[in-house]
């Protein structure tokens, strides 16, 4: 897991979020790199899944419902799911970034391992296992490479949810995985459920005990043949001196037959715990010699190597969400107690704890007898706490989905009672019961108990304020609080400039589960006005259609001739029409005086020409009239003559 490979995604940014620092390593599924989440300020896992995966929607489904159900998930010795989603081509995972190495590079280190260390290891595993069954999760890909080792003392199983998803996306159960570690059922097709994951564990135990994986072949499918057809022969085969129990315990976890196998990981769990406490030093330790640096305190404490290694061995039993009740007796350990139990009975009836003196002969007699019916009632005690006591076995019943008034008659009927502890889900709605601790289908003492989980319903979470911001700002907070963005509309505003926030939907303060949608409005700044066409309106006119239109008229105190705009109407306007100005523009009116006068001064005499070319000059239009053809082209009348009229009048002249 230290070991940094170059690639071309290193120091990308991938979901707008995860900066990719260095390639860790490459599987079958995916790639795994370093990188730092931006918002949080720290290390992860990214997960980067391969192209022939990422492009399957239907696989991609099935792992975005995987890895939320993994996300639920919260243990000790379970690698915690973070996030998940698609850059473009790039569909990844994030998980919780744990610095060390794997179990695989500790067995290429050292090969086999002490029982008292092999345990412990597979202590943690089955631990973490018997957290996700009972959460609905499965592995199907328990191998050494999925065991991480962390530099601090954490043991973690890792890929919960990725494995599950991408075997259901191939066509043969055969394929997925490491095949050293398959169960038979997978191998046949027949399907495979949580007991698969144990047959897995059990394979890994031989491993670690032996140094060697049980089956070999030159190709895949010789291997996997082996599985479901051959039973695993004990470890001892290979390690000489191994405990029969350490026999017992590996074969009964890869029973070919899932029926055979523990019913769940906490049955056993409670068996590899009896073992470790019950085997002699000289049976923990053998072979301990070569691991001898590894140390491995009692059952129960976290055991590490000293800094620099990866060697935890295992670490307490611990719940993040439920404290469990006390693990039921396995069938196997109940026997083993009953017959510890009578060989302690039978040692107490043969040994008196006085010396029967002389004389006493006839009292011997009344000893014997008395400790007879002590025995006896003890005895009927026994049957009677462990037979139909609170000792008895009962059955967990199934009630998720139920309330707890629903099931409290059958826990009433099985004689077991319970207590309630409530928790947020996403799935199962408020007041309904989520699981059960032992799960259901478990055989427990009556005097054990059950804790049932009721849903709350999904936790909700205050949606922040994000009126003001910038849309890229908002758009961060959304994802930041595991929200997504909505529709984004745009809509005009005076007073709120371009770019920013007007409104959201869901408002402010709005109660909401992580995934909820956020739409957004954005504001397009102040919306821009077409400047009406005033020119030759009345003043009073003007700038009524003005200030109708959103705008802020002007009259200016100089006005001008026009000749063709009548005086007080408007004769020019800035801007012109058609510009463009947001509310409360200014549009500035000149107004007119009217055409301006000028004097016609008297033609009479001259030439035609001579005068038509003077009267234009002076901006008179000019009229002819002939009379006689105008023959001689001098002008003998004219009208209007020596006044003063309005520019652009009309002068007619009279020509002989």
């Amino acid at each position: 897991m230290n070991g940094k490979l170059s690639d071309g995604l290193v120091g990308s940014l991938v979901g707008g979020r995860y900066r990719v620092a260095a390639r860790l390593a490459m599987g079958g599924m995916a790639t795994v790199y370093l990188a730092t989440d931006t918002n949080l300020d720290r290390d992860v896992a990214l997960k980067v899944l391969h192209p022939h995966l990422s492009q399957d929607p239907s696989f991609a489904e099935r792992l975005e419902q995987e890895a939320k159900a993994a996300a639920r998930l919260s243990h000790p010795h379970v690698v915690s799911v973070l996030d998940r989603g698609h850059d473009g081509d790039v569909f990844y995972l994030v998980m919780e970034y744990v610095p060390g190495r794997n179990l695989r590079q500790l067995l290429d280190e050292h090969g086999l391992l002490a029982p008292r260390q092999a345990l412990a290891l597979i202590d943690a595993v089955v631990d973490g296992l018997a957290a996700a069954h009972a959460a609905g999760l499965v592995h199907r890909d328990i191998k050494p490479e999925n065991v991480l080792l962390g530099d601090s003392g954490q043991i973690k199983v890792a890929d919960f949810g990725l494995a599950r998803a991408v075997t259901t996306s191939t066509t043969s159960g055969v394929t997925m995985g490491t095949v050293a570690y398959i169960a038979p059922e997978l191998v046949q097709r027949s399907g495979g459920d949580a007991r698969s994951d144990l047959y897995s564990v059990g394979i890994m135990l031989y491993e670690l005990l032996t140094g060697h994986q049980p089956y070999r072949g030159d190709l895949p499918v010789q291997v996997a043949m082996q599985h479901a057809t051959r039973d695993v022969p004990p470890p001892s085969d290979l390690v000489p001196g191994l405990s029969p129990e350490l026999d017992e315990l590996v074969q009964w976890a890869c029973a070919r037959d899932p029926e055979d196998r523990p019913v769940d990981a906490e049955a056993l769990l409670g068996e590899i715990r009896h073992i470790r406490t019950h085997l002699s030093d000289a049976q923990l330790d053998l072979h301990a010699a070569q691991t001898q640096h590894i140390p491995v305190p009692a059952p129960g404490h976290t055991e590490m190597l000293p800094a620099g290694r990866t060697e935890v061995i295992a670490s307490a039993p611990q719940r993040t969400s439920v404290i469990p009740a006390a693990p039921a007796p396995t069938a196997r350990e109940q026997r083993r107690h009953d017959r510890e139990a009578a060989r302690r009975s039978a040692a107490a009836a043969a040994t008196p704890t006085r010396t029967l003196g002389p004389g006493r002969s006839r009292r011997r007699g009344a000893v014997w007898a008395a400790v007879i019916v002590v025995l006896a009632l003890v005895a009927a005690l026994a049957g009677w706490f462990f037979g139909v006591g609170p000792g008895a076995a009962a059955t967990v019943p199934p009630v998720k989905d139920l309330t707890v008034d629903q099931a409290r008659p059958l826990f009433d009927r099985a004689g077991l009672s319970f207590s309630t502890q409530d928790v947020f889900d996403d799935a199962v709605t408020s007041g309904l019961i989520v699981d059960s601790t032992p799960p259901p289908g478990t055989q427990i003492r009556k005097f054990q108990g059950v804790s049932v989980l009721v849903s709350k319903g999904p936790q909700l979470f205050p949606l922040e304020d994000l009126r003001g911001k910038s849309l890229d700002d908002a758009k961060a907070a959304i994802t930041a609080a595991k929200n997504t963005v909505g529709a984004v509309r745009e809509a005009y505003d005076d007073s709120v400039p371009a770019g920013i926030v007007l409104a959201q939907d869901p408002g402010s303060g709005t109660p909401l589960r992580h995934g909820s949608t956020v739409a957004l409005t954005v504001s397009k700044g102040p919306q821009p006005i077409p400047v009406p066409r005033v020119v030759g309106m009345p003043q009073s006119q003007a700038l009524a259609a003005l200030r109708a239109a959103g705008l802020d008229p002007q009259v200016s105190s100089d006005e001008v001739n026009d000749k063709t705009v009548p005086k007080g109407s408007v004769a020019a306007q800035d801007p012109s029409p058609g510009a463009t100005l947001t509310k409360g523009g200014a549009v500035t009116l000149t107004m007119s005086k009217g055409p301006k006068m000028v004097h016609v001064p008297s033609f009479v005499g001259k030439q035609v020409g001579e005068a038509t070319d003077a009267l234009k000059q002076l901006g008179f239009d000019v009229h002819v009239e002939n009379i006689l053809g105008g023959f001689f082209g001098t002008v003998r009348a004219q009208d209007p003559m020596d006044k003063d009229v309005p520019e652009g009048s009309v002068v007619t002249l009279t020509v002989v």
